[in-house]
């Protein structure tokens, strides 16, 4: 590891945001937190460079057009702390907000942190579409989501489901364990050790190009 390398001062400062999550504590900080987002952006600007190489379509993308703000919206949230505790960011050539399927990148020492790709909210319209598709085109859907590749890259599934298979569908359906789904999500740990090697940016390009298939598979899937 580079001596100084930001990722470990990038940590430490989340850490202790999420011990003093209030304004006057961030405005005491915002200095720091410039600096080590500013050194974050330039390695998002390098992890989308990587990705570029396999998804010439983000090639024009820059990192502001991916990553998120660090200011929660609690307009409607019953927790009111104003900000997240990771940095994080919406990664694909449709950009971090579309509705459409891409890969995320989430930036955080905890259990939570690392690369989610796929499809997160979808309206009713899409899943049904989703749903269509994995039933009309089984078998490539199953050779996706089933290669070594992708399975050992992105070992788990993510995402809500229902409880029962939807309405117009046999309860014994073979594909129910897809239909039931509300998100269509796949997430691979990335551990605060791995994050603070400055070669993580190609770490996670490699990573995320296992996933581009199944990606691609729910974008025209969509689009059908």
């Amino acid at each position: 590891m580079k001596d100084g390398y930001y990722v470990p001062r990038l940590f430490e400062f989340l850490k202790e945001l999420a011990a003093h999550n209030n304004r006057e504590w961030f405005a005491e900080h915002k200095a720091l937190y410039t600096e080590l987002r500013a050194r974050w952006e330039e390695d998002v600007t390098r992890l989308i460079g990587y990705m570029s190489a396999w998804e010439p379509r983000m090639a024009h993308m820059t990192a502001r057009d991916c990553v998120y703000r660090i200011y929660r919206d609690i307009r409607f949230s019953p927790d009111k702390t104003p900000f997240k505790t990771y940095m994080s960011a919406g990664l694909g050539p449709y950009g971090k907000k579309s509705s459409r399927a891409g890969y995320y990148l989430h930036f955080d020492p905890s259990a939570e942190g690392g690369l989610y790709g796929g499809l997160w909210c979808p309206d009713s319209a899409m899943l049904r579409k989703m749903r269509k598709a994995i039933v009309d085109n089984i078998e490539e859907f199953e050779s996706i989501v089933e290669n070594p590749a992708l399975q050992q890259a992105f070992p788990q599934w993510c995402g809500s489901a229902l409880k029962t298979v939807p309405k117009g569908y046999d309860r014994n359906h073979p594909q129910a364990q897809y239909l039931r789904m509300k998100d269509y999500g796949r997430f691979s740990r990335v551990t605060a050790r791995e994050f603070s090697d400055p070669s993580w940016p190609e770490m996670a390009a490699e990573r995320f190009s296992k996933l581009a298939p199944f990606i691609e598979f729910i974008n025209y899937s969509l689009d059908e």
